[in-house]
């Protein structure tokens, strides 16, 4: 755990103040002492700028899409070495990320990794008291992103001030009146760099937050952050130096190229190269030795006429990458390699030319390609984002397709293509170009690419729960079933008869009688039950309505996450510890958009406190209560008149078995219920299920349901105390079913020992977060249990023998 105060800088919508206000906070808090370490949400290049300037050290960036969700605690954790308080400035507003994907990469998405509070910084310009109700819904729109204090920005009098700090809800941490002409100049792709201004502004912006903002209250709402359960970003973990040589990669800077992650050149370091910058602007030729080019983005259509006047440098790169010289050129770099930018020559490197054109082209990709380059390689996907006002017309085999669009050039030692890479998320990109510039540095007269070919196989590969597997697929003709957690073998009589007689199967079905019973039932409105076939399609429903960054609690039913899977998306695990019982501690697990938990938990059988599924930091909080009913009294639910954000799971297959017939339901949120029966295909719940679930909830089965619960937990209980009896130390649970490391018998699992003597039980390795030495048990009558027990028992003699 590492202790990190920080806060992010968020607002409603972009042009609201998040970068006068980021920078300032930087600037003032370093001038009194803090060494703060700057952070921008996004793939943005131009505010790490005036960030690095305003903290005294680098800049970076924070992006799931472009690095993956789990490198932005360390990767913040990398940037902030040595510093006291961390200030990340958001990008467009709180809420905003990747279309079509509930806010993936968003501000709030990057708060909730990090477990960091959000002030909101407001432009009070065109309205007063309204603005309580627009920060109001910023707060409470998520209750998994803490909203912890607002700035007023563009405040035009103490009144209108007044006003507006009566209406919000939150701290009000700082008002900056109008007019401070403070903010910095723009133009076609945003904010002017800071290189490429001689005086920046930082210090006029900094001294008026430290006049306007209460930099203590900043401070202390940082210090609330908790510690972080993640381990800093090491570049030299996850790229190798090729070689004793120590290749120098001439890096393009100056004012015409200024875009580049600080992440980039700390990788080539630790690929054991040397990075030395050149500014294509004044450098005669590339630096002496130079084994590999980097140019990344930047503006060099506003410096065209000097680039163009550089001719010997041109004439230098030209007869370098015609050379084979390893080269990446990113954006900029392209147009800066084409034949000519707006009809000034460059430096001629590609067949092609470039223009400047009147449409912004901007958005996340994901790049693939069919041959193999300098960093590319077929079956291979590498995410990164454009951000150009320019379009090049070029000859050559492309360096990527982009979401299956050509871009660019690239060959066996060049990729000129418009896509920005972030390589902290694709190391291996990093570990190619090094390998390239090690090899080059070694002999440029003799050096050749290394044929690529298709990587073989492993002969094992790490083994991945089988996320599909369930129960009825460990038993096997003849076999006692221990495996599946059905109660009853067979369907009660009264039950059949009700799903049978009367039955008009010709008819299309209709789940109304099944969504009356169930609300009748649980005493819940009728619009927050949806009748389902089964839990599992539940699941599928979720997968597909719910949106935004999901976690499954593991172990547990494996069906979420292979719904979410199967739907496109990849959720994050958190696994609960078998030697704190597996239960559930809230302050443990991370926040997320949608959380998934069973309770009573399978296989683990542990039943987790109402209080403790509340206290989850969950947009929607989805609860797998398919066992709760074969607990006596059915305590801990969730199922109450008003489920705001909730879902609660819910099937009778268990207690009446009634596998083949599929009949589950939800009950929750309105609102939540109905997205997912927009999702549902029609007629999805049968006939027969809509009977067996009217039959099954009518009040006089009540009594009988009470019972089974009351058997399923003397059955429990005497298996549990036979396991006990043997040596073994089953995990404490309320459901039908204990699960149990055999571990002390036998390092391999037992299954298949079992199967020899009869008796079938549910594999545990299939579960995230368990081994092969785990067994899931159904609990059954005493006479079975004692012949489960004597079988391990033989078992035990046998190894031990």
């Amino acid at each position: 755990m590492v202790s990190l105060p920080r806060v992010v800088i968020a607002a409603p919508a972009s042009g609201q103040g998040k970068t006068t206000v980021a920078t300032g906070l930087m600037a003032a808090l370093t001038d009194r002492g803090t060494r703060v370490s700057p952070f921008k949400v996004g793939p943005d290049y131009i505010d790490p700028g005036y960030h690095g300037l305003a903290a005294g050290r680098p800049g970076r960036n924070l992006d799931p899409f472009l690095t993956g969700e789990d490198l932005i605690a360390p990767l913040l954790l990398h940037g902030s070495h040595g510093a006291d308080l961390a200030v990340i400035e958001g990008v467009m507003g709180l809420f905003d990320g990747r279309l079509g994907t509930g806010g993936f990469a968003s501000t709030a998405h990057v708060a909730r990794l990090l477990d960091a509070p959000v002030i909101l910084v407001v432009d009070a310009r065109h309205a007063s008291r309204s603005i309580g109700a627009l920060v109001h819904g910023m707060a409470t729109f998520d209750p998994t992103v803490r909203v912890a204090g607002v700035i007023l920005n563009q405040v035009g009098s103490p009144r209108h001030a007044k006003e507006a700090r009566d209406a919000v809800g939150l701290p009000v941490l700082g008002v900056l009146p109008r007019n401070l002409a403070i903010e910095a100049p723009s133009r076609h792709l945003g904010l002017v760099p800071a290189a490429e201004r001689d005086d920046a502004g930082i210090r006029a912006i900094g001294e008026a937050v430290a006049a306007h903002v209460d930099l203590d209250a900043v401070a202390a709402l940082a210090h609330t952050a908790p510690a972080i359960d993640a381990l800093p970003w090491d570049p030299t973990a996850v790229v190798r130096q090729a070689g004793p040589l120590r290749p120098r990669v001439a890096v393009a800077g100056g004012r015409a190229f200024t875009f580049r992650y600080p992440e980039t050149e700390e990788l080539l370091v630790a690929a054991g190269c040397e990075p030395i910058e050149f500014d294509p602007l004044t450098a005669d030729a590339l630096p002496e030795d130079t084994a590999a080019l980097w140019i990344g983005g930047g503006f060099p259509e506003m410096h065209a006429d000097r680039l163009a006047a550089n001719r010997s440098l041109r004439a230098d790169i030209a007869s370098a990458v015609a050379a084979g010289l390893p080269t990446v050129a990113e954006c900029a770099g392209l147009l800066y390699l084409c034949d000519s930018l707006d009809g000034e020559q460059m430096a001629g490197a590609l067949p092609g030319t470039a223009a400047m054109t009147g449409r912004l082209t901007m958005g996340y990709r994901e790049a693939t390609t069919e041959r193999a380059t300098l960093l590319g390689r077929p079956g291979e996907r590498v995410t990164g984002h454009e951000f150009h006002r320019t379009a090049t017309v070029t000859t050559g085999d492309p360096a990527w397709l982009l979401d299956g669009r050509p871009d660019g050039v690239a060959s066996a030692t060049l990729s000129a293509s418009y896509l920005h890479v972030h390589w902290a998320g694709h190391p291996r990109l990093a570990q190619r170009f090094a390998d390239a510039a090690h090899a080059f540095a070694a002999d440029p007269t003799t050096w050749a690419p290394t044929p690529w070919a298709a990587p073989t196989p492993p002969e094992k590969a790490p083994a991945e729960p089988d996320l599909l597997h369930h129960g009825d697929r460990d038993l096997a003709p003849g076999l006692t079933d221990l495996a599946v957690n059905v109660r009853q073998p067979h369907t009660p009589d009264w039950l059949v008869r009700a799903i049978t007689d009367d039955a008009d199967w010709a008819a299309y079905p209709d789940p109304e009688p099944a969504r009356q019973a169930i609300a009748a039932h649980h005493g819940v409105a009728a619009e927050m039950v949806l009748p389902v076939a089964g839990a599992a399609e539940a699941f599928t429903l979720i997968a597909r309505a719910i949106h935004g960054d999901a976690l499954v609690i593991h172990p547990q039913f494996t069906e979420p996450e292979a719904a979410l899977l199967a739907a496109g998306r990849t959720p994050r695990r958190h696994l609960l510890r078998p030697e704190e019982g597996f239960r559930l501690d809230p302050a443990a697990v991370p926040a997320a958009e949608l959380i998934v938990v069973g309770n009573p938990t399978n296989p683990t059988g542990v039943l987790h406190s109402r209080d403790a599924l509340l206290a989850l930091r969950a947009g929607t909080l989805v609860v797998d209560e398919a066992f709760l009913d074969a607990v006596v009294g059915e305590p801990e639910t969730l199922i109450a008149p008003e489920m705001p954000g909730i879902l609660v799971l819910r099937s009778l297959t268990k207690t009446w078995a009634l596998a083949g017939i599929r009949a589950g339901y939800v009950v929750g949120d309105p609102a939540l219920v109905a997205s997912l029966a927009a999702q549902q295909p029609p007629w999805s719940v049968s006939s027969p299920a809509v009977a067996a679930t009217v039959a099954c909830l009518a009040p006089e089965r009540a009594a009988e349901a009470a019972a089974l619960a009351l058997e399923a937990r003397v059955a429990r209980a005497d298996l549990v105390a036979r396991l006990t009896g043997i040596g073994l130390d089953p995990v404490e649970g309320e459901a039908p079913f204990v699960l149990v490391d055999t571990s002390p018998i036998a390092r391999h699992s037992l299954r298949a020992d079992l199967a020899d003597r009869g008796l079938a039980v549910r594999r545990g390795e299939t579960f995230p977060g368990l081994g092969p030495t785990w067994l899931r048990l159904a609990v059954r009558d005493p006479h079975t249990h004692q012949r489960l027990v004597e079988a391990i028992t033989q078992i035990k003699e046998h190894h031990a023998g």
